[in-house]
């Protein structure tokens, strides 16, 4: 206990030492990063999991004391984000906004995301609007952080303010400017997917298995962001631990895929299986079949890969170009052009895609273009691409 005034000012009541005050703030952070991965995230804006209602209104309770957010709205904004990914209306693409402005000034944007009400009207439904909503949560957001910095003050004086501050600025930076900044333009991708999501790092711990950003946008209803063998997810522990004490119901994960073998012929177990994976689908297809492809022309030219295209082009391929420049998009339509091969193979992606993604048909018609599809690859003459369609034809959902 202080035993002045000016003790109680410079370390509050608890006059805390140097760890216990690093100790506080890790954990303090960690769990405005656990309630908005868990709770905002995958529990509010895709249903991929639900809490205890006492459980649930704890989450609500300490995003309102830690980041002032609204349910509602921070569920609106995500899933806006989702549904105009990489377009001019994305609240917060690197593409059109630029890396920069995402990284440091996410919480600006999503201040200016909170302002178009028709939007929050439109995709936030579903969220909570009880009592303690109406007349706490949402008219009295900024209470929240205030009494926060009361806390704060009172345990650890002026270095509680200290805490407090990096508290405020804690999800602004590694949520909406990591995540939604990094999250689109740095890591690695297991799925090729239509935006540019990437994987920050495959063991996601630090920001409650965010970093798994690519795998959430390939599967987005998944409460399970990991899903290579090597990867780990934090959140995901979490929900599995409380699952176990009976405090959270796992309502969705991503549906595992099986490759049957010696199927001639695409059925509806297969057609199943392709709508679920279908961004595997096309990472297959630029691994197994383009890729190969790219070095059996750099061999019969006598030349390296990288010489015969480069780095950025051959990226590029696995989308057509969608992100490069104008001038980019044409330098590859050019070289594409010149090599018929490629071409073709290109094309042959190009028709599976829109089997794929366009919903417009009935399910015996997308099966028998499905069908069309496998038949057109087996006669292409082309190894790589009759073994990915001998492999696409045996695709399968393995029973949960």
């Amino acid at each position: 206990m202080p035993a002045s005034f000016l003790e109680f000012l410079a370390g509050g009541l608890l006059q805390a030492k140097l760890w216990q005050l690093a100790l506080y703030l890790l954990v303090v952070t960690q769990l405005t990063i656990f309630t908005v991965t868990l709770y905002l995230h995958r529990s509010q804006a895709h249903r991929g999991v639900d809490f205890h209602p006492a459980l649930a209104h704890a989450f609500r309770f300490w995003s309102w004391l830690t980041t002032s957010m609204i349910t509602r709205e921070w569920a609106a904004i995500h899933r806006k984000h989702h549904a105009k990914c990489e377009t001019p209306d994305d609240p917060h693409s690197p593409m059109h906004k630029g890396i920069g402005n995402v990284l440091w000034r996410g919480g600006d944007m999503y201040r200016e995301a909170r302002r178009d009400r028709a939007s929050i009207e439109q995709y936030g439904k579903g969220c909570p609007e009880d009592a303690i909503e109406r007349r706490l949560y949402t008219p009295y957001a900024t209470l929240g952080p205030v009494l926060m910095l009361l806390v704060d003050f009172v345990l650890f004086g002026a270095a509680g303010v200290a805490i407090w501050a990096i508290q405020m600025a804690w999800i602004p930076f590694w949520a909406a400017g990591v995540i939604n900044g990094l999250g689109h333009w740095w890591g690695y991708r297991n799925f090729e997917t239509t935006d540019t999501a990437t994987n920050l790092v495959p063991w996601a711990v630090w920001i409650g298995g965010e970093e798994l950003h690519n795998n959430h946008h390939a599967f987005p209803s998944s409460a399970k962001f990991a899903l290579r063998k090597w990867e780990f997810d934090i959140g995901w522990a979490a929900i599995r631990l409380l699952e176990k004490v009976r405090l959270a119901k796992v309502l969705r994960v991503a549906p595992s895929l099986d490759v049957r073998p010696n199927i001639p012929m695409p059925d509806a177990d297969t057609l199943k299986a392709l709508v679920a994976h279908r961004f595997q689908a096309m990472t297959d297809y630029q691994r197994n079949v383009l890729k190969p492809a790219l070095r059996e022309e750099a061999a019969a030219a006598g030349a390296k890969l990288r010489a015969l295209l480069p780095r950025k082009l051959r990226k590029a391929l696995a989308d057509d170009g969608r992100w490069l420049s104008p001038e980019g998009r044409e330098q590859l339509r050019a070289w594409v052009a010149s090599r018929p091969r490629i071409q073709a193979l290109i094309e042959h992606r190009a028709r599976l895609a829109e089997v794929l993604e366009h919903r417009s048909h009935d399910a015996a018609e997308r099966l028998h273009r499905l069908q069309a599809w496998c038949a057109q690859a087996e006669a292409s003459g082309v190894r790589a691409l009759q073994d990915y369609a001998a492999r696409l034809r045996g695709y399968a959902l393995i029973p949960a």
